[in-house]
């Protein structure tokens, strides 16, 4: 009770509110903006794209060979690789056409230091691509050519295999070049990005 008594109640008087008027000139509003974004954002310029695109069209041409099996059992495949037959025609009349494209490629751009990276790299992987689609036709010359029963079948369902994988590239890698994105296939990129300069 001691303590209570020493514990004094003291009233407080209320105090007047103020009121803080601020001028017109320092009181903010937010304005709100509106962002139009393009469906490009993108900033590699449509020259660097298009040579990059151009670049896969050689191993697309040195796969089709691959791909005859395929394109004799499906009339639907045949018919959308149609249009590029008068190209590959006139592509084989060349004598040493993809040995002279090959190198036109890679000392051409590959090893131009006034391309982009963007162009030099997409062109070495096109590069890569190509030499690998070459490893099974040596395959072939080294080895007998079956021409009937289980052999032919193996040797059509690689030869379908290959030319499904070159055509998947291909689309994936023209598609990436014309959005402005850099393509990266498994295994090739690394190859590719070890053999630029």
């Amino acid at each position: 009770m001691a303590a209570l008594t020493l514990l004094r109640f003291v009233p407080l008087k209320p105090q007047p509110l103020r009121t803080v008027r601020s001028s017109p000139s320092t009181v903010k509003t937010k304005t709100p903006t509106l962002t139009i974004k393009s469906f490009s954002t993108s900033t590699v310029p449509a020259t660097d794209r298009l040579i990059s695109s151009a670049a896969y069209t050689l191993p697309l041409l040195n796969s089709l060979h691959y791909g005859r099996f395929l394109l004799s059992r499906s009339p639907i495949a045949a018919s959308a690789f149609a249009p590029l037959l008068p190209i590959v025609s006139a592509y084989r009349s060349v004598p040493l056409a993809s040995f002279v494209a090959f190198f036109a490629l890679y000392l051409g751009v590959v090893r131009n230091p006034s391309f982009s990276r963007y162009v030099r790299f997409n062109s070495m992987q096109a590069l890569v691509v190509d030499v690998m689609l070459s490893l099974p036709t040596l395959l072939i010359r080294v080895f007998e050519v079956p021409t009937r029963g289980v052999g032919l079948k193996v040797l059509s369902m690689g030869f379908d295999l290959v030319f499904v994988a070159s055509a998947v590239c291909f689309l994936y890698s023209l598609v990436s070049c014309v959005l402005g994105r850099t393509p990266h296939i498994p295994v090739v990129a690394a190859a590719a990005d070890r053999g630029q300069i």
